[in-house]
């Protein structure tokens, strides 16, 4: 069986090169500053870039939020066992309804919505996992057939 990270990666390897809005654009509009522009320097999809960063997730744009989703994923699963990662926190929050206008949701494959599912299950019901609550939430609310809003 494909591993959970393997699936990720087949399933966004046709995303964004890089997003328009980072998360620390995001994390300036949060505050009320103009946003920088992107600076592979800077934005580098590390865990302390997302740690530092995790309030800009609220504003992604669709094309920028599919740009971060596989490393979000990937990033909730490494930190499935740590409860205090703001970054998790913040990533679950935003696969919860009501979607975004423009829909970030909609942009997604089926294959792409079958991992965040499967990451969701993970966090879910892992014994491991001290992410269950908040994934159970997201999967009730919106990813789970019969999913309360979708």
């Amino acid at each position: 069986m494909e591993t959970c990270a393997a699936q990720i990666d087949h399933a966004f390897r046709d995303v964004p090169k890089r997003p328009s809005i980072t998360l620390r654009a995001g994390n300036a509009l949060d505050d009320y500053e103009n946003p920088p522009d992107f600076d592979p320097a800077v934005d580098s999809v590390s865990p302390e870039y997302f740690e530092t960063y995790f309030s800009g997730i609220s504003y992604l744009d669709p094309q920028s939020w599919l740009f971060y989703l596989p490393h979000l994923l990937k990033r909730s699963l490494a930190c499935r066992v740590d409860g205090r990662s703001s970054l998790v926190n913040a990533f679950l929050w935003s696969l919860r309804p009501p979607d975004r206008n423009p829909p970030r949701f909609g942009v997604l494959t089926t294959e792409q919505e079958r991992v965040v599912v499967a990451v969701l299950d993970e966090l879910a019901f892992s014994s491991e996992s001290m992410w269950r609550d908040e994934a159970m939430t997201a999967l009730e609310e919106y990813w789970a057939p019969g999913a309360t809003y979708r």
